[in-house]
């Protein structure tokens, strides 16, 4: 592994499976295959610029494949398709816990609580704009949009609670029809 963008990918792993809290050094050179002399060469600020790295890699994702596709596609209804493709890819089916929402809840909180606020008021936002251009009036609009945003998420918990990841894209599904 040579650059830094690779350990991205495998430090969210790392987050995602034990929280920031639980991220231990040793658990991070595991999950990362690299040496403690690499990680600090990599991530001098530590774990929290760690943590940034993750988090804006996982802004960057978010923005390309879901919030843009939402904003600009020719059709709302395409919009929301691609969002929920797009959703239901990125969390492997329900298999996946949303690392934003792993700092949302734990202790590092308030560390990042300006980037989590950003990260689901940007979804919240293009989710409204689409579903006003596709003729949802305004207050309708923001409503759904922030009833589908959270019951992503919630199905997020509750299909791992359950350990039954077809339960996420049931949901999914709901929310789309919903959203027709």
């Amino acid at each position: 592994m040579g650059e830094r963008s690779d350990a991205v990918p495998l430090l969210a792993e790392v987050f995602r499976t034990y929280g920031f809290e639980g991220a231990s050094l040793a658990r991070i050179t595991e999950g990362t295959g690299l040496g403690k002399g690499s990680i600090y060469n990599f991530f001098p600020g530590g774990k929290e610029e760690m943590a940034e790295a993750v988090l804006k890699d996982i802004d960057s994702w978010f923005r390309e494949q879901v919030f843009q596709p939402l904003r600009h596609a020719a059709d709302a209804s395409h919009g929301i398709d691609q969002m929920f493709r797009a959703v239901e890819r990125y969390f492997l089916s329900g298999r996946k816990v949303c690392l934003v929402g792993v700092f949302a809840l734990g202790h590092e909180r308030d560390r990042f609580a300006a980037r989590v606020q950003s990260y689901f008021a940007e979804w919240v936002l293009a989710l409204t704009t689409t579903l006003e251009r596709g003729g949802r009036d305004s207050h309708t609009a923001l409503a759904l949009a922030e009833d589908v945003v959270g019951g992503i998420q919630g199905a997020l918990v509750l299909a791992r609670a359950a350990d039954e990841p077809a339960l996420f894209t049931r949901a999914l599904e709901r929310m789309r029809q919903r959203l027709d």
